[in-house]
C-alpha cells in the first residue's frame, strides 16, 4: 500500500487532459454482457474500477482485451455464474451487473455491493424497477439472487430521482418483450451516454437526459463501437484546483454544458473562466469571495464536486455553506481538513466554512473518492508536506493523478508505506 505525498503552496500552470467518465463506464462495461458479439468502448479511464470489472467480465466467460484506453470484450460466452462475493463487494456499481445478466439470461445471483461509504444508498428503486419487469428477488446469504421466466416492459415510477436505478432499469428493459416507460428518471449525462451504447447495440430508448425513457425491447443486441464521454467530475475538480492555485489552467477533453453549475459558482466566487467547444480555461484570482452551494441531481451542483469544493471554500474571505442533500453522510473529509487548519463546523446536513485561513500540511486520510479529492487539492493549497492515505479510494476515480499534478507543476509523489503505516491503519 502506498500513501500520497504533497508539496504545498506550488502555483499550477499549464494543460491537463480529463479521462473518460467513471461513472460511464461503471455502466458500459456491464452493458456489454447484453450483446451476443464483441463491443469495444474507448476512452476509457486508468483506474482500478475497471480492472476490477474486467476481471467480473473474465468470472463469467467472458474474453477481455485491453490496449491503451481501449476495451474489447467478446460476450458471446458468458454465462450466469453466480458472483455471490469477492471482488464484488470492491464497488459500488457492481450492481449494474444485476440489470445487464438480467436482460441477458433472466437470472443473476450478485453480492451486496460495496464502493465508498457514503451512509444509506438502498438499492430499493432498482430493485421494485425489476420486479415491475417480472423479476424475482430474494436477498439470500448476503447476496441478492434475480429470477425471471421472462421480462414483461412496464411502467415504472422512481419514488427517488437514482442515475442507478435508472440505469439498472435500462439495462433490464431493453431485452423485456414490450415497452417499459421509466418516470421521473434521473438525466445526467452519464445516462445518456449508457443509452447511446445500447442504442448501438440495437436497443430502442427514446427520452435518454429527460424525466422520462421509453425503452421498446428487442429479442437480441449485437456489438460495437463506442466513445465514452468525458468525466465531469475529473474536469470539475481540475477546474476547483486551477481556482485555487491556478495561474492559467488549461482543461482539455470537457463539455462545459456539464459543468454549467460548477461554472456558475466559480465565476460567482470571482474565478475567471473562458469555455469553448471542449476546453476551459481556468484562473484562479488572489482573492475569493465566499459562496453558498447545495447539492442536487443533475443539473443541479454535483454531490460528487461538494467535497472538493469544501476544500477551496477554506481560501474564500467570509462564511460559506455547504449544504448535501444527497448523502447526509458526505462529510466524512471535514475532520480531515480540521487537522490541516481548516475553520469548518457541520450542523446536520451542512457544512459552515469560515476563511479565509492557511491550511497547513498534515497526515490525513481519504474516506471515500471524492474526500480524497478533497484532500489532495487541501495539500497542494497548504504550506508544508502533507501525506495522505486510503489511495484505493482515490485510484477508483482518478487517473494517472500523479503524472497529471506534475504537469501542472504540482510536487507529488507516491510512496510505500511503512510497516508501523499499515498497522496504524488496520486499527483506526
Amino acid at each position: 500500500m502506498e500513501k500520497l505525498k504533497i508539496a504545498g503552496g506550488y502555483p499550477l500552470k499549464g494543460t491537463v487532459r480529463v479521462s473518460g467518465a467513471k461513472n460511464s463506464a461503471v455502466a458500459l462495461i456491464p452493458a456489454t454482457i447484453l450483446a451476443e458479439s464483441p463491443v469495444t468502448i474507448e476512452g476509457l479511464p486508468d483506474i482500478s474500477d475497471v480492472e476490477i470489472l474486467k476481471d467480473l467480465l473474465e468470472e463469467i466467460g467472458g474474453t477481455v482485451r485491453i490496449t491503451d484506453d481501449e476495451m474489447t470484450v467478446d460476450p458471446s460466452a458468458m454465462i450466469s455464474m453466480p458472483l455471490p462475493n469477492g471482488k464484488v463487494k470492491k464497488l459500488r456499481a457492481s450492481y449494474y451487473l444485476m440489470g445487464a445478466m438480467l436482460g441477458r439470461f433472466k437470472k443473476a445471483v450478485i453480492g451486496l455491493p460495496g464502493g465508498c461509504h457514503l451512509g444509506p444508498r438502498p438499492i430499493d428503486q432498482h430493485i421494485k424497477g425489476f420486479e415491475a419487469l417480472g423479476a424475482q428477488i430474494t436477498n439470500e446469504q448476503g447476496a441478492i439472487y434475480l429470477r425471471a421466466d421472462e421480462l414483461r416492459g412496464a411502467r415504472i415510477y422512481l419514488d427517488v430521482v437514482s442515475v442507478g436505478a435508472t440505469i439498472n432499469i435500462m439495462l433490464a428493459a431493453v431485452r423485456a418483450k414490450g415497452r417499459t416507460i421509466i418516470e421521473n428518471a434521473a438525466k445526467e449525462p452519464e445516462i445518456i451516454d449508457v443509452a447511446t451504447l445500447l442504442t448501438n447495440m440495437g436497443a430502442k430508448i427514446k427520452g435518454a437526459g429527460t424525466d422520462v425513457i421509453r425503452i421498446d425491447g428487442v429479442d437480441s443486441l449485437h456489438g460495437c463501437r463506442h466513445t465514452i464521454i468525458p468525466d465531469r467530475i475529473e474536469a470539475g475538480t481540475y477546474m476547483i484546483l486551477g481556482a485555487a492555485m491556478g495561474e492559467g489552467v488549461l482543461i482539455d477533453n470537457v463539455i462545459p454544458q456539464h459543468l454549467e453549475s460548477l461554472i456558475a459558482k466559480l465565476r460567482e466566487m470571482g474565478v475567471n473562466i473562458e469555455s469553448g467547444d471542449d476546453q476551459v480555461f481556468v484562473n484562479g484570482p488572489s482573492n475569493l469571495k465566499a459562496v453558498d452551494i447545495k447539492t442536487l441531481v443533475y443539473p443541479g451542483f454535483p454531490t460528487d464536486l461538494q467535497q472538493p469544493f469544501t476544500a477551496l471554500l477554506t481560501k474564500a474571505a467570509g462564511s460559506s455553506v455547504v449544504t448535501d442533500t444527497i448523502y447526509g453522510a458526505r462529510f466524512k473529509h471535514i475532520d480531515e481538513l480540521r487537522r490541516m487548519n481548516a475553520n469548518i463546523k457541520v450542523e446536520g446536513r451542512s457544512a459552515i466554512i469560515n476563511g479565509p485561513i492557511q491550511l497547513h500540511g498534515a497526515k490525513v486520510k481519504a474516506s471515500d473518492l471524492r474526500a480524497g479529492a478533497a484532500l489532495f487539492i487541501a495539500g497542494l493549497m497548504a504550506e508544508g508536506i502533507t501525506e495522505v492515505t486510503g489511495l484505493d479510494h482515490i485510484d477508483r476515480g482518478y487517473s494517472n493523478l500523479v503524472e497529471k499534478l506534475n504537469g501542472l507543476g504540482a510536487t507529488v509523489w507516491r510512496e510505500a508505506l511503512t510497516q508501523e503505516e499499515l498497522e496504524h491503519l488496520k486499527n483506526t
